[in-house]
């Protein structure tokens, strides 16, 4: 069975990643205003390819709107009204895509939609994509609603931002790539080794 290519998995998850990584690496108490618009940026220059083919993902759809609501809100709210957008800017990044990711789990897996670019159609209604695509669907939920709980964690905590903000993150986040580059591979030979068994 032909599936995705090695590298393009992430790749193509990169740049549905990329803005929402822009502003979570640049919102801060003094400049989400400008990460919002920066991510709102890259969102609408990453992803024209694909609006102008009629091609909308869930995760670069909620990035646009995301990232256009927050920099409205920046334009007309001074800045008391917007402290809980300050303080809780990159928890409410990670949170939505914990949100999307998990909710697209009752209709279209959202790696599914980026699989596809690299997957023969005669795949993509075959049990292994499915099942490959839930796995990392769910895997990608639970590592950005863990990184929204501890960038929680590290509002609340004295010691350790560091480790809740950044280090414990970027782990996760390296692990996420690295079970999607081999976890497809694996199921397949899983699944080749039980149909070539007696």
């Amino acid at each position: 069975m032909n599936q995705a290519r090695p590298g393009r998995r992430t790749g193509n998850l990169f740049f549905a990643f990329a803005p929402w990584i822009l502003f979570i690496v640049i919102a801060s108490p003094s400049t989400w205003e400008y990460a919002a618009l920066a991510a709102l940026v890259a969102a609408v220059v990453l992803n024209l390819p694909d609006m102008r083919r009629g091609s909308f993902k869930i995760l670069e759809v909620t990035g646009i709107v995301f990232f256009a609501v927050l920099s409205v809100l920046a334009l007309f709210l001074d800045r008391h009204d917007m402290y809980w957008v300050e303080r809780y800017a990159q928890v409410l990044s990670s949170g939505v895509i914990a949100v999307v990711a998990l909710g697209s789990l009752a209709f279209v897996p959202f790696t599914e939609q980026y699989a596809r670019q690299s997957t023969p159609r005669e795949v993509w209604g075959s049990p292994v994509f499915r099942h490959v695509n839930r796995v990392l669907t769910l895997l990608w939920g639970a590592v950005f609603a863990v990184t929204a709980l501890l960038g929680l964690l590290a509002l609340h905590t004295s010691s350790g931002a560091d480790w809740y903000n950044w280090i414990i993150p970027v782990v996760l986040l390296v692990f996420a790539v690295q079970f999607t580059e081999r976890y497809p591979d694996h199921v397949r030979e899983r699944a080749r080794d039980a149909h070539a068994s007696p």
